[in-house]
């Protein structure tokens, strides 16, 4: 929680991401499940504002499709509005646009920071924010400004912070128009920032487009506030981990394998015992009960949701939809998508598993293949309690297995076969065994 109150938070999520070698709107790319506007959009809420303002641009509709969907996956009753950037002229333009919706704040008397965040920068901690907005609140009562810095060992673009002799921030040049010596500074301006409202307002209008690229930069609110007389205070976040920006695949590859740290660790801390971490990817979104190992090189997409005692891997990928029961084992080279699998049941080797229920104390044998895509519809099939089924079968959805059923290895059953609990089938196609005489 923010020790100090947010009135507004700004996401910049406009960019079309042209680097990026990728169709779609760039805060939309995937990572570890989730577009990466929805880490950001995390960001904002640790921060508790009035409002959240989000401007769009390039893929415009598919953005504000994304923040209304249930994909979306943020419980809040705040409300996202969404500004419009027709055309991307910079980050000072991006704020701009916003101007109307500001000075309407402004009008209904919300106080607190207007905090400026990118949708391209996914990896920030609620602990830095808090600390950004802190400072902001305990050092810039003139109405100026706290802005987040870094000293990575890769600048990548990131404008360079000018200090004076005493240490004072002076201004923020960005790095196309920075002198040889600039360049050569280590703290950079990481594109984050606590201004006060009536700052934005004021200085908003101000901002001009003469430098090397054309464009209007937030950043020349720092020189602006400065020659204003008002105080701009700089906050070093502590990881620069926190400060990869998304400008290229290679970027998205970085910041994927941080969340994907992160999303490992916090399921460590719940007590999952993942044997092999550099070799497992789980996504966003993933339950997992306590004591469930997984093993390594194992894949479980956003979506999947693991009970306790459970056995996981190797090899084996989970798919959306997925539910696995107390203590079920799904292992080697095992796929499983849209389907549960439940308390007890093994389903250990090479096996496809798909659209399927299947109850508790079952057991389905290495290379079983459930059918389920006709090559139009996909179908769905039931396996009952404590049900064998023998390696190599073939189930053809829609098919149902009785509690206590028994396939043979190799069976073939065909769609719409219904095995009756207790019974056993074989051959292909599969048919009963005739119930054995007493």
């Amino acid at each position: 929680m923010n020790s100090s109150k947010v009135g507004l938070v700004v996401i910049m999520a406009a960019g079309r991401g042209t680097r990026m070698a990728s169709p779609g709107p760039k805060v939309l790319q995937e990572l570890c499940g989730r577009p990466m506007l929805g880490y950001v959009v995390d960001q904002a809420l640790t921060l508790e504002p009035s409002r959240i303002l989000v401007v769009v641009g390039h893929g415009a509709e598919a953005v504000e499709a994304y923040l209304g969907s249930e994909k979306f996956g943020i419980s809040s009753d705040l409300e996202i509005r969404c500004v419009l950037q027709a055309e991307q002229k910079g980050t000072g333009h991006a704020v701009l646009v916003c101007l109307e919706e500001l000075e309407r704040a402004k009008s209904d008397g919300i106080v607190g920071p207007v905090v400026i965040l990118s949708g391209d920068m996914p990896l920030y901690r609620a602990s830095t924010l808090s600390a950004l907005v802190s400072e902001w609140a305990a050092k810039s009562s003139d109405g100026g400004a706290a802005i987040l810095t870094s000293e990575p060992p890769d600048a990548r673009g990131f404008g360079r912070v000018l200090r004076a002799k005493d240490g004072s921030v002076q201004a923020v040049v960005e790095e196309k128009d920075a002198t040889t010596a600039e360049r050569a500074i280590r703290e950079v301006n990481v594109g984050v920032y606590a201004f006060a409202l009536s700052a934005l307002v004021d200085g908003l209008p101000r901002l001009g487009c003469d430098n090397a690229q054309g464009e209007y930069y937030l950043t020349d609110m720092v020189g602006q506030l400065v020659g204003d007389g008002r105080s701009v205070r700089a906050v070093l976040a502590a990881d620069y981990n926190e400060v990869i920006g998304v400008n290229t695949l290679k970027h998205l590859s970085e910041a994927r394998a941080e969340i994907q740290l992160r999303i490992l660790e916090a399921h460590l801390s719940n007590g999952v015992r993942i044997e092999d971490p550099a070799t497992t990817y789980i996504d966003y979104g993933v339950e997992i009960g306590a004591r469930t190992r997984v093993l390594p090189c194992t894949v479980i997409r956003s979506g999947v949701i693991i009970g306790e005692d459970c056995e996981v891997g190797p090899f084996t990928h989970l798919r959306v939809g997925t539910i696995l029961k107390d203590g079920a084992e799904v292992g080697n080279f095992t796929e499983c998508k849209k389907s549960t699998v439940g308390e007890g049941t093994k389903a250990k080797h090479l096996s496809y598993l798909g659209d399927v229920s299947i109850g508790a104390g079952a057991n389905i044998g290495a290379g079983t293949i459930i059918a389920n895509y006709d090559g139009t519809h996909k179908h769905k099939t039931t396996i009952g309690d404590r049900a064998f089924i023998g390696s190599g079968s073939i189930l053809i959805a829609p098919s149902q297995i009785g509690e206590g059923a028994l396939t043979g290895a190799g069976a073939v059953l065909r769609k719409n076969t219904v095995v009756a609990p207790g019974e056993s089938w074989v051959g292909v196609p599969a048919r009963p065994l005739p119930p054995k005489s007493d």
